[in-house]
């Protein structure tokens, strides 16, 4: 088994900021896929905003296991078209990894359908990061918990759907608390979000951030076929319900007619 991956990175500060290109020379993207790249069950490759279709065209999303997403300056830049081609690929089965800013990405607020907000301070403080679900397999290998000495403050209330599982929360320096990893289920498809990450800390070269990522691809990923029927809506005429029945009264609709999307 190889979990396909795909890295998407913004790609901007990387080029524009020097302190993040001194942390990050190749991007973000880049490192995360060589972090992903080292477990021998993933085989990780990128994309960038500024690429044809964003990196993401049909044919590359249909061969994606997992899309792992990260995005801040540009968030308004992604095209509404790839937003929906990455949402149904979810809904199909394909797994998602949001990373920190991402909670303002297209694609994840188009899933979660709330607005994704939270209270946030730029101060390179310490985060302590808790593993609050530690059966959880996104959880194997970490500690009860962990320290990041430089972060950016996520604060609460995080205005996203109740989650199906908290399986890390951050505690701040500055007293504030967040929870950092959460999962859903969209259609067939996993997400999960991870909150560290802020460009300009040397975050993605942490060890135990990168074993929760590659742990967050491999729990993310579904092994059953591509889920297509998830977009049906078909019309089931009369003679093939399963049980015999006699049409009762009136209705809108042909036998075989389309339905109102």
């Amino acid at each position: 088994m190889t979990i396909r991956t795909v890295v998407w990175g913004e790609n901007i500060h990387e080029r524009e900021n020097a302190i993040v290109r001194d942390i990050y020379p190749d991007g973000m993207h880049a490192t995360i896929a060589s972090a992903l790249n080292k477990d021998p069950e993933i085989e990780a490759t990128t994309a960038t905003l500024q690429e044809p279709e964003h990196g993401l065209p049909v044919d590359r999303l249909a061969e994606t296991d997992v899309l792992v997403w990260w995005g801040h300056k540009a968030h308004g830049e992604v095209s509404d078209e790839i937003v929906e081609r990455v949402a149904k690929r979810v809904w199909e089965g394909m797994g998602l990894l949001v990373l920190h800013s991402g909670h303002f990405a297209k694609p994840f607020k188009r899933l979660m359908g709330t607005p994704c907000a939270l209270k946030w301070r730029e101060a390179g403080e310490r985060e302590r990061i808790w593993t609050v679900n530690p059966g959880h397999p996104i959880a194997a290998g970490i500690p009860e918990n962990f320290v990041l000495e430089n972060e950016e403050m996520y604060g609460e209330f995080f205005s996203v759907p109740e989650p199906l599982e908290t399986v890390f929360i951050s505690w701040f320096a500055g007293g504030e608390v967040f929870r950092s990893g959460l999962t859903w289920r969209r259609g067939a498809g996993n997400i999960f979000y991870f909150r560290p990450g802020h460009e300009t800390y040397p975050t993605y070269h942490d060890a135990n951030v990168q074993q929760v990522i590659r742990n967050g691809v491999k729990w993310a990923y579904n092994p059953i076929p591509r889920y297509a029927a998830v977009h049906d809506a078909p019309n089931v005429p009369v003679e093939e319900a399963l049980e015999p029945i006699t049409e009762r009264g009136p209705r809108l609709h042909q036998a075989g007619e389309e339905g109102y999307k």
